[in-house]
């Protein structure tokens, strides 16, 4: 047995040429497609007419391609993709050792890049169609800045301009994510902002409030939709986002099948679904076509439990209610999390995609507080040498429960979690968390009832 674990390096790289020259659609293998999105004044589906007038042409169409299993990866995206991709499929033997498991740990390592993060796999994306279609510039939300560093790259790289409405507790916690982007040309806007109209909408009704990514999409929206030349591009949830994303789990894939290795346990934060979806796509593809079965796991955090503790319902994406609705599992536009350290994390609903194959029990979701998320991260980045974002510790303590697991069992299971990016721009809450001074927050069922009152009546 040690001879052939031996073989395994601990970093497995694909070289340029085997890097996947398309992305996949997992939509086209559910047999229960995901709902429609509908127009929140009639109650029908979305058309590509109504859609175009916020996104880019090109995204709509990928956005309503439910069938179309395989889109080719145009040659300018291969091309920047080059510049940080293939990314590395690391072997945990450090951390293994450290856990005294039989388990196998591998991750997928997405912070090699300057942005920090998986992000910049479809924000390259994005603003290549945006500058495809003529445009002047984009609008966009972020949560913990790292969509929005990404998306600032690719608009510089292209010659775009990017307006940021950054969540203002992210904004005031991560100063230098911030300045990242501006430094790549980007404008950004702590939200709720009095710059819109629904910015100063919420501001009113919820004075003092530390803002969220439904409160910074509404504003971001606006923002496209009053500017000629100007569309608006998301960083999560939305299906062509998850299509983007999925070079992640190709390359995973890639990188196992390699070494002949399959894994049982697959495992990814979930925030709003991209990372998630991305690395799970074509494990999740060879499930539903019933070739392989694997253990999925979702993980959220405690006090923004979406999938574990939210309804299975028609929703705004946003929290002014300007965008469509969106059936997924959430918690209601109107609920505005507890300020945890994971901003990346901090969204009210769950890509429907994703909704949609946990409601059909094809994977799992568990949910952890922040302060046990954090004592993950720390461990690991001891170990392993890696200082994590915490959106990707919530999967690192996921991964090392599994593994304990293993190592109680005897099972020599072999697990991968996506590392999605680094943990640079977090230091504010390490400090914390080194400190002794962080909480965890966990909202009561009354803190939920009140966002479920909100939910449209569809």
């Amino acid at each position: 047995m040690m001879k052939e674990t031996k073989k395994i390096p601990y970093k497995i790289y694909l070289e340029e040429s085997e890097m996947p020259k398309k992305w996949y659609n997992v939509r086209a293998d559910m047999k229960n497609k995901p709902a429609p999105l509908l127009n929140p004044g009639t109650l029908e589906p979305m058309t590509f007419e109504e859609l175009r007038g916020v996104f880019c042409d090109e995204l709509v169409r990928q956005e309503l391609d439910d069938t179309t299993p395989y889109f080719d990866i145009p040659q300018e995206i291969q091309d920047f993709y080059k510049m940080y991709r293939p990314s590395p499929l690391v072997r945990a033997y450090c951390l293994e050792e450290s856990l005294q498991t039989p388990a196998k740990i591998y991750y997928k390592f997405e912070g090699n890049n300057t942005s920090g993060s998986h992000k910049l796999n479809s924000a390259i994306a994005q603003a290549y169609y945006a500058k495809k279609q003529g445009l002047k510039g984009v609008t966009t939300e972020t949560g913990a800045g790292q969509w929005g560093t990404a998306l600032s790259m690719a608009c510089a790289y292209l010659g775009l301009d990017c307006q940021v409405y950054m969540v203002k507790c992210s904004y005031e916690q991560k100063p230098f994510r911030r300045e990242v982007m501006r430094t790549y040309g980007a404008n950004v806007t702590p939200s709720p902002s009095d710059t819109t109209n629904v910015g100063r909408k919420i501001l009113s009704e919820h004075p003092g409030t530390s803002g969220s990514l439904g409160c910074a999409i509404s504003e971001a929206v606006e923002a496209a939709v009053s500017q000629d030349g100007y569309r608006y591009v998301l960083g999560s949830v939305l299906s062509q986002v998850l299509l983007h994303q999925s070079v992640i789990g190709l390359e995973t894939k890639a990188a196992l099948d390699k070494y002949g290795i399959t894994p049982d346990v697959i495992i990814g934060c979930a925030g709003g679904g991209s990372n998630l979806g991305g690395l799970i796509s074509p494990f999740m593809g060879e499930k539903l076509r019933g070739e392989k079965d694997y253990q999925i796991i979702a993980v959220e955090p405690a006090s923004c439990p979406s999938l574990t503790r939210g309804r299975y319902a028609y929703d705004f994406c946003d929290t002014g209610m300007v965008c469509p609705l969106a059936k997924m599992y959430t918690l209601g536009s109107g609920f505005i999390p507890s300020p945890n350290h994971a901003g990346g994390l901090r969204y009210h609903g769950m890509s429907s995609v994703l909704s949609q194959l946990y409601d059909d029990k094809l994977m799992e979701a568990i949910s952890i507080e922040q302060t046990a998320v954090f004592g993950a991260a720390t461990k690991f980045a001891r170990i392993e040498g890696i200082l994590p974002a915490p959106e990707s510790s919530h999967a690192i303590k996921a991964a090392m429960d599994e593994a304990i697991k293993c190592k109680e069992t005897g099972e020599e299971k072999t697990i991968v979690f996506g590392l999605t990016g680094t943990g640079y721009f977090d230091m504010m809450a390490y400090e914390k968390f080194n400190n002794g001074e962080m909480t965890d927050y966990i909202p009561s069922d009354e803190d939920l009832a009140k966002g479920f009152a909100g939910l449209p009546e569809v």
